[in-house]
């Protein structure tokens, strides 16, 4: 499949900063709204619109739900991972699950919560990039259930989302500046070992969010080129979504039968940008195979 997303495309959510931290969660498409902290969820089958579910300080990106039912969400500024409480009627109140400030002093990335072990993997910029300060590599933490942490790796070209893949220990990273995705093996302690390169991209390829096919096969959106690529390990390009002239930010496979692909772009990532423009959206796209 090779298609390009234009008018005729099915648009979920539109008027919106930035769209991030994509996620399908229990019949609704969640979504962070980085440049406003906002996280909301809709019902793409509704007419009800976005509801608001948190608010963080500064910016918002990963989401992910711990065993308890809780909503993570990474507040990319204060460099904490904030917890939100379940709540019937309203939204739940949040505090701090893991404050990684008395470590990290870069910005806070996505994240991904492990299922099998409720351990949270999140990377960091490293650098500061709004500031225009020189690249340099960053780190990946782990997150046990308890809100401590420590590092799991280091030297990552702006370590951003990540995927385990279904049925293995294997985590996959983007490394959006290194043009690359990069594996670990999970060890039964949250430790990662085995790094490698999973996949090296095409050439100007800038592997922001991603999400992960039952086949386990990588969509990754490539920030910079305005594409959404379907990977294979190795590196094989099997699919491409084109959004010319957008920043293609982040995915997630979802919908009743876990076919459709919703696809989060923007006109600009620099938050003076998308705070005058509002041009961000979710778009929605059927594909061959579903989500794990």
């Amino acid at each position: 499949m090779h298609i390009t997303l234009d008018s005729a495309t099915d648009i979920v959510i539109s008027g919106i900063r930035f769209p991030e931290g994509n996620r399908w969660h229990e019949g609704r498409l969640w979504y962070s709204d980085m440049h406003t902290g906002q996280v909301f969820s809709v019902d793409p089958a509704s007419t009800d619109g976005p509801r608001l579910e948190a608010t963080v300080d500064g910016q918002s990106s990963g989401l992910g739900w711990l065993a308890d039912g809780r909503l993570i969400v990474s507040s990319m500024e204060s460099r904490t991972v904030v917890a939100v409480a379940v709540a019937v009627d309203d939204r739940g109140e949040a505090s701090v699950f893991a404050d990684l400030s008395v470590q990290e002093s870069s910005l806070l990335n996505d994240l991904v919560v492990d299922e099998a072990t409720g351990r949270t993997y999140i990377g960091a910029f490293g650098y500061d990039l709004y500031g225009g300060e020189e690249l340099r590599p960053g780190p990946l933490y782990v997150i046990e259930q308890d809100g401590s942490f420590r590092l799991a790796a280091e030297g990552l070209v702006f370590p951003n989302s990540a995927n385990v893949l279904p049925g293995t220990r294997t985590l996959v990273v983007s490394e959006t500046w290194g043009g690359r995705l990069t594996a670990f093996d999970i060890e039964p302690d949250g430790s990662l070992t085995g790094r490698r390169e999973w996949a090296a991209l095409p050439g100007g390829v800038t592997p922001d969010g991603s999400t992960v096919d039952r086949d386990g096969a990588v969509w990754v959106c490539s920030v910079d080129t305005g594409e959404f690529l379907r990977v294979l390990e190795g590196g094989e390009v099997t699919d491409r979504i084109d959004a010319p002239g957008e920043c293609a930010i982040d995915c997630a496979l979802g919908g009743e039968d876990g076919r459709t692909l919703y696809l989060a772009t923007a006109d600009s990532y620099d938050p003076a940008v998308t705070a005058q423009t509002r041009s961000g959206r979710i778009s929605a796209v059927r594909v061959a195979v579903p989500g794990w």
